[in-house]
């Protein structure tokens, strides 16, 4: 069997379990909203990890990190690792959990719809979704783009960028659509276990092909001792340090396809056991991630820019055989499934409940469903165009949409724990927020200490909030109960 065979048998037997787990959750998907947008709400623990953990998994750490390393070395790592795995779990405690209840309370199935409902105010619900999906968008072109790359890479072209992309889009869109979140869910473990699965067994058997874990970092040391070193320059000075911190820790939970997975869950206690294991299960994710680059860097180097987010594909394909590059490919593959398929889900399930829903009263339930299988299909065209252009590298593009993340977060905080906050002061708070990071982005406002756009954006989000809840007045008082519960 030929080296691309072997590739191709392993990438189609993933691809074939993922359709027929697929196929199994569309017979068991109701044709109901809730059940197709929500799976029921009943996920525990082991599915909810997964599926929150595989969702929150993109090519950014599996090659946007890498490609970091690559550049910047070990620091990498103390630039994200730390801060997510104990910013994520709070996030989580302090705003998954009451949106939760509160969206169980409502039966509010997407962000946007618990907050319209929360602050009696449609303007703020579409406010929410114009937000998300001019952030998520770009956030799905760097998951493609990396399963673009590395089927590129590992089979020498016979694939091509263009083809890979549609090809995963593909076959992400006819699970999604027709399974809905249960198809997700339940995919999210098989991809979640896989590409962790690889990700470790890729470190241990690179290490050994490179002489062991010790020659391997030798060999950086002798050829770019930079990449070693304490980095305190840069992007590793006190203020860029800073803002990235807020940037990392407090944008996943302002995700809405992870925002959506906490609606998922059966109850307090699966989400309380999801915040004990992510810290660890992302350290040992993100280990690795690093250093593939900083071992990289000693065997390719000369890379440039977005070239390096090509640095894992191009290890796989130095040291392992075919069968573990098919693995590979796969293992990126799930890592972009796993987040592509939540994101098409709900952005399809806002532009359904948010948007079509108040155009088109009393739409039946069977309905929904149908739009947000169409929506689907449109968003994923959408998603490729924008893919064929490569705009930039992997880790510019994510931080753009995280930086945007981050300005709804206070937003989300409020919502669910200040029975004072406002119409008003959403809509404030998402507006001001937004100038003040296109501002920042634009070089319109001053950098002092080197802080990032995304400082600016936080700041005047939370300026924004506090400001014009205070001048105007909330809701009425059932409102918020119905909500909230009882002060």
């Amino acid at each position: 069997m030929s080296p691309l065979a072997a590739i191709g048998l392993v990438v189609a037997a993933y691809l074939a379990v993922t359709l027929a787990i697929g196929a199994l959750a569309y017979r068991r998907t109701a044709h109901t909203p809730e059940d197709y947008f929500l799976g029921g709400r009943a996920a525990r623990t082991f599915v909810l990890f997964m599926a929150l953990f595989g969702t929150n998994v993109t090519p950014f750490v599996l090659l946007g990190i890498p490609g970091q390393a690559y550049h910047h070395g070990v620091a990498v790592f103390g630039l994200n690792a730390a801060i997510v795995g104990l910013g994520i779990p709070l996030t989580f405690f302090l705003i998954g959990e009451p949106a939760r209840k509160a969206a169980r309370r409502l039966g509010a199935i997407t962000p946007a719809e618990l907050y319209a409902e929360r602050l009696a105010s449609p303007a703020v619900g579409l406010a929410l979704f114009a937000a998300f999906f001019v952030y998520t968008l770009p956030y799905m072109v760097t998951a493609v783009i990396g399963a673009g790359l590395t089927a590129e890479v590992l089979t020498d072209g016979s694939l091509s960028f263009g083809a890979a992309a549609a090809l995963i889009l593909g076959i992400t869109i006819a699970y999604t659509a027709l399974g809905g979140m249960r198809a997700t869910m339940w995919t999210n473990v098989f991809q979640g276990a896989t590409f962790l699965g690889f990700i470790v067994a890729a470190f241990f058997l690179i290490a050994d092909r490179l002489g062991g874990l010790e020659a391997a970092t030798a060999a950086t040391a002798a050829k770019a001792p930079q990449l070693l070193a304490k980095a305190t320059t840069g992007a590793f000075a006190p203020g860029p340090w800073t803002s990235w911190a807020l940037a990392i820790s407090l944008t996943v939970i302002a995700f809405p396809h992870m925002l959506v997975r906490v609606f998922a869950a059966r109850d307090a206690a699966a989400l309380k056991n999801v915040c004990r294991l992510y810290p660890v299960v992302l350290v040992v994710l993100w280990l690795p991630a690093v250093m593939f680059g900083v071992w990289g860097a000693a065997e390719f180097p000369g890379l440039v820019g977005k070239a390096s987010d090509a640095i894992f594909p191009l290890l796989v394909e130095r040291h392992l055989g075919p069968v573990l590059q098919g693995m590979a490919l796969a293992g990126v593959l799930a890592a972009v499934m796993s987040t592509l398929d939540a994101q098409l889900l709900t952005l399809s399930s806002m532009l359904t409940r948010d948007v079509l829903r108040r155009l088109v009263p009393g739409l039946a339930p069977a309905r929904e469903v149908l739009a947000g299988r169409a929506f689907t299909l449109a968003l994923s065209l959408a998603v490729l165009a924008l893919v064929l252009q490569r705009p930039a590298s992997l880790f510019e593009i994510a931080a753009f949409s995280f930086s945007g993340y981050v300005t709804l977060t206070p937003t989300l905080l409020l919502g669910v724990r200040w029975r004072r906050f406002t119409a008003a002061g959403a809509l404030a708070s998402i507006l001001a927020g937004n100038l003040a990071l296109g501002l920042a982005f634009a070089g319109l406002l001053p950098a002092p200490y080197g802080i990032l756009p995304v400082a600016w954006g936080l700041a005047a989000a939370i300026a924004g909030a506090l400001a014009g809840s205070l001048l105007s007045r909330p809701p009425p008082e059932p409102t918020i109960t119905r909500a909230l519960g009882p002060a």
